[in-house]
């Protein structure tokens, strides 16, 4: 359908009808139907199936040729592209790369801020800090630290509302499932969620504005102060492909960023 078009132009830095012509001209070469359009939709035909296994195949093989050059090279002079989540990115990481840049003056780091999960296989990223432990059985991780969560607001903030009045800052429902959301929501209980959004420095942002109270690591809480006495931790990964494993600039980068967190 039009939306999956739109979708994969995208993806591709295409217009939408390009993606459609690519895929007449792709069934006029193949001299079979790989696409089936019935209803305003995009479904693959058993061809079209069986063509996009043989694609992934390649692109896998692409990317496992790609990650071995990085492998066969010693040389820390190659270029790196870390993920991380914003408010890991801004606070802990980017402070400290001149420090990184005094170590492996030759090392060049893209660090990118990112709230979803790049995919490491397809090298969206080379390396990439969460605070989820992998279950692909193709990437290594490495515990990097112990983040502890709790409840912040402002001194004003709390001095203009009692407890009860108290309004709340969270993330918008399609993160309900993340721990420090669900003890947000349960401290809250009947008392309003007045803001949502996806993105942790947003939420820092509105806390800092006396507009009331969110979950938030304990390293973005200065100045702020912690209410409800509770608090829960969570684990911090360093996540790389497993054929990068011994990489000189792999492990340069993985030591760096292992500094960078917050020491219990």
């Amino acid at each position: 359908d039009v939306f999956k078009r739109l979708a994969a132009a995208r993806r591709l830095g295409v217009e939408h009808a390009t993606v459609a012509r690519r895929v007449s001209a792709l069934e006029a070469a193949a001299g079979a139907k790989l696409v089936d359009r019935r209803s305003g939709r995009y479904v693959l035909t058993p061809a079209g199936e069986a063509l996009a296994a043989h694609a992934h195949r390649m692109q896998d093989e692409a990317f496992a040729a790609e990650r071995a050059l990085r492998v066969g090279s010693q040389d820390l002079a190659v270029e790196l592209s870390l993920s991380a989540p914003p408010m890991i990115s801004i606070l802990l990481i980017a402070p400290r790369l001149a420090e990184l840049r005094r170590l492996h003056p030759h090392l060049r780091l893209r660090l990118l801020g990112d709230v979803r999960n790049v995919s490491l296989s397809r090298l969206d990223a080379d390396m990439a800090v969460r605070l989820v432990r992998p279950d692909d059985p193709s990437l290594v991780g490495r515990r990097l630290a112990s983040i502890r969560y709790a409840l912040y607001a402002t001194a004003e903030y709390l001095a203009a509302h009692a407890e009860a009045d108290w309004e709340f800052i969270a993330f918008d429902q399609s993160l309900d499932h993340v721990a420090q959301q669900a003890m947000l929501k349960e401290i809250a209980g009947s008392r309003p969620i007045v803001i949502r959004t996806n993105e942790l420095m947003a939420q820092l942002a509105a806390v800092r504005c006396h507009a009331g109270i969110a979950a938030l690591p304990a390293f973005a809480g200065d100045g702020l102060v912690e209410v409800s006495g509770r608090a829960i931790e969570r684990d911090v990964w360093l996540i790389y492909h497993r054929d990068l494993r011994g990489t000189p600039a792999i492990t340069a980068v993985s030591a760096f960023v292992g500094e960078c967190m917050p020491k219990a």
